[in-house]
């Protein structure tokens, strides 16, 4: 089974969110909380990284 997880900064009603998940070793999996059932991406880790670098930054 695959273990999603939220931010712990994101609001406990829900809102704008996106869960990650270890897929693989070598793949991260992030997803639209309000659609989880709809598309994913895969990334690897140093992605994932750089997309929540970017993200804290407000890029």
């Amino acid at each position: 089974m695959i273990e999603w997880r939220k931010s712990s900064h994101s609001a406990p009603s829900g809102g704008d969110c996106v869960e990650l998940a270890r897929l693989r070793p070598e793949v991260v999996g992030v997803r639209d909380s309000k659609d989880p059932e709809g598309p994913r991406l895969g990334l690897t880790p140093a992605a994932a990284r750089g997309l929540a670098e970017a993200l804290r930054a407000g890029e």
